[in-house]
C-alpha cells in the first residue's frame, strides 16, 4: 500500500475503518462538492453514507491498483482526513498517460494542500508509475481549482467541449498537462512556487472536478 508524505501531509489509499471520517466530510460538505462532481445512479448505495458501499469502493481501489489502471490518495493533515487526489484511467502501450482528480475539505480549501499533494502524486506518477503524462481537467468556472494549476504553472492544453458530465450536464472542461520531461526539468521551480505562494498566503485550493 503506497504511502507518501509531503510537509503537511500523509497521503494513502482509503481502507475500511477510515469510514467514519470519510463520512464526516464528505456530509458536511455534499452541497459543496456536488457541484463539481458526477451525478451517481439514483440506484447505487452511497458510500458517504453505507459503510458497506465504502468497503466495496476500498475494494475495487484496491484492485485497481493492483491491476496498475488507478492507484487513490486519501489525504490527512494533522492526523485527519481532508480529501483525496487519485490517479485514473491509466493507459499504457504507446500512451503511457493517466488522468488525475482531486477534492478537498471545503474548510481547509486555500490553504495550499491539494499542490502540495499534487506534486508528490506526480512524483510518483512519474518515477514509480511509469508514466509519461497526467492530464488534471477543470470547468472553466471552477476559478478556485483553476487557481492550483495556475500556482503550478501546468500548461494548459485547450478547452474539451461537453468533455465530461456532471450533476446531469454536459460540461466543457479546460485540461492542463504535464510530462515526464516537463516534470524533470520544472520541479524544483514548482517547489519554490508553492513555497513562495504558501509564504505569501496566496489562496490556491479547493474541490476540482477532475474525476476519478
Amino acid at each position: 500500500m503506497s504511502r507518501l508524505r509531503t510537509e503537511r501531509l500523509e497521503l494513502r489509499p482509503l481502507v475500511p475503518s477510515d469510514f467514519a471520517q470519510w463520512n464526516e466530510v464528505r456530509e458536511r460538505c455534499r452541497v459543496w462538492l456536488a457541484k463539481w462532481e458526477p451525478r451517481p445512479p439514483a440506484s447505487a448505495p452511497d458510500p458517504s453514507r453505507d459503510p458497506q458501499a465504502f468497503s466495496n469502493r476500498c475494494r475495487m481501489r484496491e484492485r485497481e491498483r493492483s491491476l496498475g489502471t488507478a492507484f487513490d490518495f486519501g489525504l490527512w493533515h494533522e492526523g485527519w482526513f481532508c480529501g483525496e487526489i487519485n490517479i485514473s484511467h491509466v493507459a499504457r502501450g504507446a500512451f503511457q498517460s493517466a488522468h488525475v482528480g482531486y477534492w478537498i475539505d471545503e474548510r481547509l480549501a486555500g490553504r495550499g494542500l491539494v499542490a502540495e499533494g499534487l506534486m508528490a502524486v506526480f512524483e510518483f506518477a512519474f518515477s514509480q508509475v511509469g508514466l509519461h503524462r497526467v492530464q488534471i481537467s477543470i470547468m472553466p468556472r471552477n476559478s478556485a481549482s483553476l487557481r492550483v494549476v495556475d500556482k503550478l504553472g501546468l500548461r494548459s492544453e485547450g478547452t474539451a467541449q461537453g468533455y465530461i458530465q456532471i450533476a446531469g450536464v454536459w460540461e466543457d472542461h479546460v485540461r492542463f498537462g504535464i510530462t515526464l520531461e516537463e516534470w524533470n526539468a520544472r520541479r524544483d521551480e514548482m517547489a519554490a512556487r508553492l513555497h513562495d505562494a504558501r509564504n505569501h498566503g496566496v489562496t490556491q485550493s479547493s474541490a476540482s472536478d477532475s474525476h476519478s
